[in-house]
């Protein structure tokens, strides 16, 4: 099975890169910075890249020169790790289908920019389900969140549902508008909806349900988060649904 992943350079698509190598899959990576990409992997936990670092350098594809930053990726994560880098935005149609041409399943872990890249979910959705759709690939997991669906949560109190949603009103909206995108796509998509994102290990630990966070879950480690990407992919787990996680 070959990947496609946007927003490798995320603390959660950090760990899913570095999960989809550990277990030999080809990956396809799209990264603004190529070396921001480096850095995410090496920092999740991907020490072998350092080890392999010379034996790629004598192993570069042919017909491929990289200079600067994408040296740096090219002699550390490629190819002897599996890892093709393609540098780009993902709200740049072309890089985007050429990060999914020849992939098999794309997993999304952008998250939310608000103001900062305002409609990045929604562009980004729309670019990766036009790319599938030419290539025939169907398997598509996404990083949602769950508060954007707050209002709806018949266990969240009715302050926060009053009050959130106000304060992430731009994000949150994106979200929505993904989320739409992706579910009239005709794929077979999982909206990988996480509560509040904390730093901590893979535990494996955690609670999932359909919509709507688990009673009482309020947060999720980024790492648990990937661990149940990667899950869903190889288990081909809930299919067109939108799993909400939480401890």
């Amino acid at each position: 099975m070959r990947i496609a992943i946007l927003g490798g350079t995320g603390r959660i698509g950090g760990h899913v890169l570095n999960w989809a190598l550990d277990a030999g899959y080809p990956v396809t990576a799209l990264a603004r910075r190529p070396e921001a990409l480096r850095q995410a992997a090496l920092a999740q936990g991907g020490r072998r890249q350092e080890e392999r670092g010379q034996a790629a350098r004598d192993h570069e594809a042919p017909g491929r020169e990289a200079r600067g930053a994408d040296a740096l990726v090219a002699a550390a994560l490629s190819p002897a790790a599996g890892l093709t880098v393609v540098r780009g935005d993902a709200l740049d149609q072309t890089a985007v289908a050429e990060v999914i041409a020849g992939a098999d399943a794309v997993i999304s872990a952008l998250g939310p920019r608000g103001a900062k890249t305002s409609g990045l979910l929604a562009g980004a959705a729309s670019n990766i389900v036009s790319a599938m759709q030419q290539t025939g690939a169907r398997r598509l997991i996404c990083v949602s969140a769950a508060g954007a669906f707050i209002t709806g949560d018949p266990d969240m109190s009715w302050l926060v549902r009053q009050i959130l949603p106000r304060v992430f009103a731009k994000p949150f909206a994106d979200v929505r508008r993904m989320e739409d995108v992706i579910r009239e796509s005709g794929l077979d998509w999982t909206l990988v909806r996480a509560t509040r994102l904390v730093n901590g290990p893979r535990t494996g630990q955690y609670r999932v349900s359909p919509y709507y966070p688990p009673r009482g879950g309020g947060k999720i480690s980024r790492a648990d988060v990937a661990h149940f990407i990667a899950a869903a992919l190889t288990g081909d787990g809930w299919p067109r649904s939108a799993p909400a996680l939480a401890y």
